[in-house]
């Protein structure tokens, strides 16, 4: 399974093969298009946390990319590849849960349509929950 190749990024692999057998979704690997040289991973997942609300069920975007390439681009050009695919299947919306020091995964997530939708503790610790519909069809709502 591939989404669309992007300038900088080379083709993205699946990895996480149980979240693609049994949701349709998961992982992919960025890898740098010139030297196939690893730069991060990239996708979605239900990891099925416990916090209020319950998000099971919706995909939940996450990345990281080797500090060695990071402010190069990687990250945006991935996520920007990811959420278009989401775009064409059957969700309404997906979520991403950001640490509120680090600034740069949330600049990402508003460049790809993640709103702030409230401020929650996972696992302890201060989190921003980011909602972005789909562009099929209508959101869920920002709690759901």
């Amino acid at each position: 399974m591939t989404i669309p190749r992007a300038r900088r990024c080379g083709p993205i692999r699946t990895s996480s093969a149980g979240h693609w057998a049994l949701l349709g979704f998961g992982y992919w690997a960025i890898e740098e298009k010139a030297t196939g040289a690893f730069v991060g991973e990239i996708g979605f997942a239900d990891f099925k946390r416990d916090l209020d609300p319950a998000l099971r069920g919706i995909p939940e975007g996450g990345w990281v990319v080797t500090r060695a390439q990071h402010g190069k681009g990687f990250g945006t050009e991935a996520a920007r590849a990811i959420v278009a695919w989401s775009d064409m299947r059957a969700v309404e919306e997906t979520i991403c849960l950001v640490d509120p020091r680090n600034a740069a995964s949330i600049r990402l997530a508003e460049k790809c349509g993640y709103r702030e939708a409230r401020r929650l503790e996972a696992n302890g610790l201060p989190t921003i929950l980011f909602v972005r519909p789909c562009a099929h069809g209508p959101a869920l709502g920002p709690t759901a």
